[in-house]
């Protein structure tokens, strides 16, 4: 599918998707989004300082970057689903770096330069195992229980069978007790479908632009 590089409101990229009319990022700005949901509703709310943590859309890898400068001396292994990973083309015009300094711009390409379905060591404390698969395939017994989740897919209307019940049940099922859930659907039946596999939901304020988002911990 063909992927269009575009500026939000925030002067940080997004890529749009025109056959799905959809876009990677809120298009009030990526980076604003990303931090809100991602980064303060999520890894800032986990106490462990070793975490496993599952990001459904490794996307522009811009959720993971993040998580890499704000982890504050956690420890992350960082798994990441991705069946259509960005070309080396795509992601090297991505500005999320420009304002940051030369290591921290190297580790962003390290990311996307990494080999995918093992372990890379990105930095100290930062494991990244990116998955070039889906969610409805991979095997997640084959990995860690998590400690957080960053649900990022494509919104319901665009992608309905990645926020079922069967999919909540696949993911609850490999999280442990206490596992936080984030992610910037705040629709009724995604709550409740959460809800139903176990998750203690409840809606938040949203990113700029957004009136809601959904945060959760398990039962």
């Amino acid at each position: 599918m063909k992927r269009q590089l575009e500026i939000t409101e925030d002067g940080s990229h997004t890529l749009y998707l025109p056959e799905m009319d959809e876009h990677f990022h809120s298009i009030h700005g990526a980076i604003q989004e990303s931090m809100h949901v991602f980064i303060h509703q999520g890894l800032d709310r986990c106490p462990q300082q070793e975490i496993n943590l599952l990001e459904v859309g490794f996307g522009t890898g811009l959720n993971a970057w993040l998580s890499l400068l704000h982890r504050q001396g956690k420890n992350i292994h960082y798994y990441s689903l991705e069946k259509y990973p960005l070309t080396v083309d795509e992601y090297s015009q991505l500005n999320y770096t420009q304002a940051h300094s030369p290591e921290q711009q190297a580790l962003f390409l390290k990311m996307h330069q990494a080999v995918w379905n093992q372990p890379v060591l990105i930095t100290e404390g930062f494991e990244l195992t990116k998955l070039q698969t889906d969610l409805q395939t991979v095997d997640l017994s084959q990995l860690p229980k998590f400690d957080l989740i960053y649900f990022d897919a494509f919104a319901p209307s665009k992608q309905p069978e990645l926020w079922t019940d069967e999919i909540f049940h696949k993911i609850s099922a490999h999280c442990q007790a206490g596992a936080r859930f984030t992610t910037y659907c705040a629709k009724g039946d995604v709550r409740r479908s959460l809800q139903k596999n176990g998750f203690a939901m409840q809606r938040l304020v949203g990113p700029p632009g957004k009136k809601q988002m959904l945060y959760g911990e398990k039962a």
